[in-house]
């Protein structure tokens, strides 16, 4: 996957067949997150989702939590792809 490494944080769209496979990805993405102890700025419209990853802890600059928790959303990704 390409995130884009812009203002201090990873970001990346992802495109869905539909609302339900979107949601079904965040809710994936909302598990590891918090096994992660580590939290997106995303959003969500009808098919698409739309994640920035940013250590807030860290002064709002990317880390590597931001570069594992990405790698991990990635992988949730290639299944519905």
């Amino acid at each position: 996957m390409s995130w884009t490494h812009t203002d201090d944080a990873l970001h990346h769209d992802f495109q869905f067949a539909d609302f339900r496979q979107a949601f079904a990805f965040m809710t994936e993405v909302a598990f590891a997150a918090e096994a992660a102890n580590h939290h997106p700025n995303w959003s969500n419209v009808y098919n698409n989702v739309t994640i920035r990853l940013t250590t807030h802890d860290a002064g709002n600059t990317v880390t590597d939590k931001d570069r594992k928790l990405a790698e991990r959303i990635d992988h949730i990704f290639a299944r519905y792809a």
